[in-house]
């Protein structure tokens, strides 16, 4: 992975600390990693390791106390919170364990909505082509209450990738499901991530889940493990 042309995210010596009652507390610690364009890639661990931090700093949402991470190419370390935010509208999509779906708006709507706040005039039919792609046209119209649990996160799924993102991260996203629905929450990720070339960088304590992924590794007391 050393051709750089490749290389979508890149993490150099990457540390996080944080003050608390007792001085400072160190979460992560000289984590080093490279994920290639269009690969799938999971990180692993167990509560309380870091991997949610780690996620939040590789997409944007905090920035290292030392080190730097590149995404495509940018520096996001020596960007400010509303540079970052621009990198992420242009780059990135989001899946997370609890759906963030928006009860008063309708499937559709919620899929439609970082379309608009893009100032897209099409929104409304890439929504409703993204929700075909997870199975969910005949359930454009309906709200988040009216949704199982596995049809929430497949709309959220459908709202990550409408804009056709460079990047998804999911933390945990079969996290809140059962077996079944989570396998077919799984099935969707990795078809998404296979037909569009998305690079899909997942959190997850699935181990089934990490192992379809080309590549994972683990994360123990804030330390990335071997890369496999």
């Amino acid at each position: 992975m050393s051709d750089s042309s490749r290389v979508l995210l890149e993490v150099v010596d990457v540390s996080k600390s944080v003050s608390g009652p007792e001085g400072r507390l160190d979460i992560l610690s000289g984590v080093n990693l490279a994920v290639a364009k269009g690969e799938s890639f999971a990180i692993v661990g167990a509560s309380g390791s870091g991997k949610t931090t780690l996620l939040g700093l590789i997409a944007g949402l905090d920035t290292p106390t030392t080190g730097s991470i590149r995404l495509d190419g940018e520096a996001l370390e020596k960007m400010d919170e509303e540079a970052r935010a621009a990198v992420r509208r242009r780059l990135v999509g989001f899946v997370f364990q609890s759906f963030h779906l928006l009860p008063a708006l309708t499937a559709e709507e919620n899929v439609m909505l970082p379309l608009e706040l893009e100032g897209n005039d099409d929104a409304r039919d890439r929504a409703r082509e993204a929700l075909e792609s997870v199975g969910l046209g005949a359930r454009r119209r309906h709200y988040p209450a009216q949704l199982s649990g596995g049809e929430q996160q497949r709309v959220a799924l459908a709202r990550a990738f409408v804009h056709r993102p460079r990047v998804l991260f999911a933390d945990e996203p079969t996290g809140n499901l059962d077996q079944h629905t989570g396998e077919h929450v799984g099935d969707l990720l990795f078809e998404l991530n296979r037909v569009h070339a998305t690079t899909l960088i997942l959190v997850t304590h699935d181990p089934h889940l990490a192992g379809r992924c080309t590549r994972s590794a683990a994360l123990h007391d804030g330390r990335l493990g071997v890369v496999a």
